[in-house]
């Protein structure tokens, strides 16, 4: 009872007029990015964090969940459109979508991926609603030991989950830790990897890293693809559903959802895994399997709502343990910092209001965005349109303009030039960017939490092996390390011997 009576009081907050407005900002803005293909959540929230720094906190945040969610539901469009999947997630829509599309039936693919994601969501929305509190309360116990263990173990699956090869995983985010690592140590008071560069004793700004890495990196890449012929599938009418489609979709919707959300709410969950899960199931349960790769509807009606569902997953351990499971997560996790709020057990106490306005949020975006994707689906799709040459370059303009805003710093623009760069040779190299950006965000705090520890036992490093939740964790990060290369080595041994 004591969550209803807190989501009452969060929907108090974000029912306000000034807060839904930013809410239709935010859901809007969401659509349209991910409909534009190169463009998502992450680089957007990314792009508008120098923007938003003058504005309420609650009303920051209300907005960026919009274009979280929206980013989610807009995805589809580019997929069954354009056979162009905006993240690794959209990849099976893509696969049946844009079957269905070239078969005529861009329309049901659009409808059944929008109507899943509202559901998905909502049902997210109200699990997150529930278990969330619980978690926060059970995580205030936690020991620091614990807790550097708990993020170690993000660190880890992480990396591994990330990108094809666990290795560039690893070794993207050791990068991002030695980034985070750069400035004024606040104990020693030493410098740390600064080169002797006075303008990098306070540390490097996490929006200069984050823009770099992301959004100028990611438009320099796809800019270096570009092609001129696109295939675009033209839809005139809204994005609709006959009986038939509604009775196929439906228990895939449900099925999709359970399988989204507790892989979004683990760390190294995401959405790529529920998705691939969800395809297989569908494809095993359907009635029509001959349908599968010639646009079978409910191979995209699992998937999309597995999708949206992990996007509502990852908001728990992010709001009650201030681990990021995604690239957007950990932007926002940045985002909380930038209003210095830590998330974790305490900030459900601390900033009750905050949190509680977030999450009614969700479900007043849901809506929103139901009723904008279902009868103006023509209009986005039209939003394909736009020549990838202005995209890319008002991209970059709003980078630039939103880095040098933060500090009036020449010195910010030169080294989001070197982060594009970098950015762009990670992605042209495969080596995937989350895990540094997951290192720069939370590389600070597990700092902290390792000397805390130490400093509660007077140095001694047994601290970790006391408490038995760390030993339990430990031994997770551990067989995380051991047991991948294993089971791969075996499958190659038993390819070559068969």
């Amino acid at each position: 009872m004591d969550a209803l009576t807190s989501l009452f009081a969060g929907f108090e907050t974000a029912l306000t007029p000034l807060n839904l407005l930013w809410a239709l900002i935010g859901v809007t803005l969401g659509t349209l990015v991910g409909v534009l293909p190169g463009i998502g959540p992450a680089l957007t929230v990314a792009l508008l964090l120098p923007v938003t720094a003058k504005l309420p906190a609650v009303s920051a945040f209300i907005m960026f969940a919009g274009i979280y969610y929206g980013g989610m539901f807009g995805g589809s469009t580019t997929s069954i459109l354009l056979n162009t999947p905006g993240e690794s997630a959209s990849i099976i829509t893509a696969l049946e979508g844009n079957k269905m599309a070239r078969r005529g039936r861009a329309a049901a693919a659009l409808a059944t991926a929008a109507i899943g994601s509202f559901i998905a969501g909502t049902i997210g929305t109200i699990l997150l609603t529930f278990f969330a509190p619980a978690i926060a309360d059970v995580a205030v116990q936690i020991p620091p030991s614990a807790k550097f263990a708990l993020i170690l173990l993000a660190f880890v699956t992480i990396s591994a989950t990330f990108g094809g090869s666990p290795l560039r995983g690893l070794i993207s985010l050791c990068f991002g830790l030695v980034i985070g690592l750069i400035g004024t140590d606040l104990q020693s008071g030493q410098a740390r990897f600064t080169l002797g560069f006075p303008e990098l004793l306070d540390g490097i700004d996490f929006i200069t890293v984050v823009i770099g890495l992301f959004a100028v990196g990611e438009t320099l890449y796809v800019a270096s693809r570009y092609r001129k012929t696109q295939d675009v599938i033209r839809l005139t009418g809204g994005a609709t559903m006959n009986r038939e489609d509604w009775r196929r979709s439906w228990k895939p919707w449900l099925r999709g959802t359970a399988l989204g959300f507790p892989f979004g709410a683990v760390p190294a969950g995401g959405a790529e895994i529920p998705t691939f899960l969800s395809y297989t199931l569908e494809k095993r349960l359907s009635k029509h399997p001959e349908e599968f790769g010639k646009g079978a509807i409910e191979g995209v009606a699992g998937p999309e709502a597995a999708n949206n569902a992990s996007a509502a997953g990852v908001l728990v351990p992010l709001l009650t343990l201030g681990l990021p499971t995604s690239a957007t997560a950990a932007i926002l996790l940045a985002a909380f910092q930038q209003y210095g709020l830590q998330p974790g057990p305490l900030l459900f106490i601390t900033n009750g209001d905050l949190v509680w306005g977030l999450i009614a949020s969700l479900y007043i975006g849901n809506v929103m965005l139901l009723l904008l994707n279902l009868p103006l689906a023509p209009v986005w799709a039209k939003l394909l349109l736009i020549p990838r040459p202005f995209l890319y370059a008002g991209i970059l303009v709003f980078s630039t303009v939103g880095v040098y805003s933060l500090n009036n710093s020449v010195f910010d623009l030169l080294l989001l030039a070197l982060f594009g760069l970098i950015g762009y040779g990670m992605r042209r190299f495969d080596f995937p960017v989350t895990p540094a950006i997951i290192g720069v965000v939370l590389g600070p705090t597990a700092e902290s939490f390792f000397r805390t520890a130490l400093q509660q036992s007077n140095g001694d490093f047994t601290i970790f092996l006391r408490s038995p939740l760390t030993v339990f964790i430990l031994l997770i990060v551990l067989l995380a390390l051991i047991v991948p290369p294993i089971l791969r080595a075996r499958a190659r041994r038993a390819a070559v011997s068969s």
